[in-house]
């Protein structure tokens, strides 16, 4: 009978046969049957040469956090959710020399790595923010050149890839690279995805940071990147409601409240302190207080009054003395707050000028709202009062 030598291919690669044909070849086949692989990745834990190294002042930052010696250490450079998924469980720590900007998708990532770390264990990572990009290039271009490189760099690797329009073929092209984020984004991923921000660092152009894993991930987020958002506050007989104003923060900002004021604390006008959270065009739009005039929609929907008590988060509420926070459950929350009116700008002062305001507003419930619009006002055309 002619054999057949088509119907037999074999591969050194493989190191068996492979049938084409699907007839006569099925003895053979089974005489080169190659060794069947368990479909398990095994991940060996890399040395600091192989994956490029590290330099004096990293590794002084990285060992004085943790003992990189350690065998429930790991130290990697990589983009790929993947490696970390072959990683063991209850780590010790972890570090990625690869920086956060490469990453396709971050709270994917930072959400695996938080599964595979042990309670109070650390996560070291770096991350070029945009403020050290924007520096890079005013550090290696003609001032001229530079100014209309960071443009088109922000343009092109910031605003592209949050429409929802291009995106798609944004990622596409780059895969996810080289992408430019803030310095509250990142630190704000890292805390909705179940970390604690313990220590900063600038080496070089980057940013490295160690964070320590204090809960779970939080899977239901929904950030928003357009330049109108919504706030969650307390409303009238405590019901929440979504109070808008325009975008004058970095995506992720909310995640950060609480880490702002536990490092920065208050400045004397009542705000956080050194609030990195703020935009350029931010620190515009609050200056005129041109960040709360969307809240005309919650006016309209009935959910706010023109003046009145500030719409306060349920963290900000449970400062107020347990008397005043009775009182202003039974008011709608006005655009236009007391301490506007009163200028008593500051974490006590605000609290001040409500309960004087709710105390008049009991006394004269037709006029005092009135008598409070026309001092805001005034207050703010003879700028009196700021509002960042």
């Amino acid at each position: 009978m002619k054999k057949n030598y088509k119907a037999l291919f074999y591969s050194k690669f493989s190191n068996g046969a492979l049938d084409i044909s699907g007839g006569q070849t099925t003895a053979l086949k089974a005489s080169f049957q190659p060794k069947r692989r368990s479909h398990k990745k095994r991940f060996s834990k890399p040395s600091l040469h192989k994956i490029g190294g590290m330099e004096k002042e990293v590794h002084k930052f990285v060992t004085s956090h943790i003992n990189i010696n350690n065998q429930n250490v790991v130290v990697l450079r990589t983009r790929e959710k993947d490696t970390i998924a072959h990683l063991a469980n209850d780590l010790n720590a972890l570090v990625n020399l690869k920086k956060v900007n490469d990453i396709r998708w971050v709270n994917k990532f930072f959400e695996e790595v938080n599964t595979h770390l042990g309670a109070d264990a650390l996560y070291i990572g770096t991350v070029e923010v945009s403020e050290q990009r924007k520096a890079r290039f005013y550090k290696n271009l003609p001032k001229g050149i530079a100014a209309f490189v960071y443009v088109l760099d922000f343009l092109i690797r910031r605003v592209i890839p949050k429409l929802n329009f291009t995106k798609g073929l944004y990622f596409y092209i780059t895969d996810g690279r080289s992408r430019v984020m803030s310095k509250a984004e990142v630190l704000g991923r890292l805390i909705a995805c179940g970390f604690d921000i313990v220590d900063l660092k600038v080496i070089g152009d980057s940013l490295y940071f160690a964070a320590k894993k204090v809960k779970d991930p939080v899977y239901d987020l929904k950030p928003s990147y357009g330049p109108l958002f919504k706030m969650k506050r307390v409303g009238k007989n405590g019901k929440i409601i979504h109070v808008f104003k325009f975008r004058t923060m970095h995506p992720y900002a909310e995640y950060l409240q609480d880490y702002i004021i536990r490092t920065n604390g208050y400045k004397d006008i009542g705000k956080p302190a050194d609030d990195f959270r703020i935009t350029t065009w931010g620190k515009f739009l609050r200056k005129y207080w041109l960040d709360e005039l969307p809240q005309l929609i919650n006016i309209a929907r009935g959910e706010m009054k023109l003046v009145g008590i500030r719409p306060v988060s349920t963290r900000f509420l449970n400062e107020f003395p347990e008397d005043i926070k009775a009182m202003r459950l039974k008011h709608k929350p006005g655009c236009i707050p007391a301490y506007v009116s009163l200028l008593k700008q500051s974490v006590d002062g605000f609290i001040e000028a409500e309960s004087i305001y709710l105390k008049d507003k009991m006394k004269h419930p037709y006029t005092t709202d009135l008598r409070y619009f026309v001092k805001a006002v005034y207050n703010i055309l003879s700028n009196k009062i700021r509002s960042a």
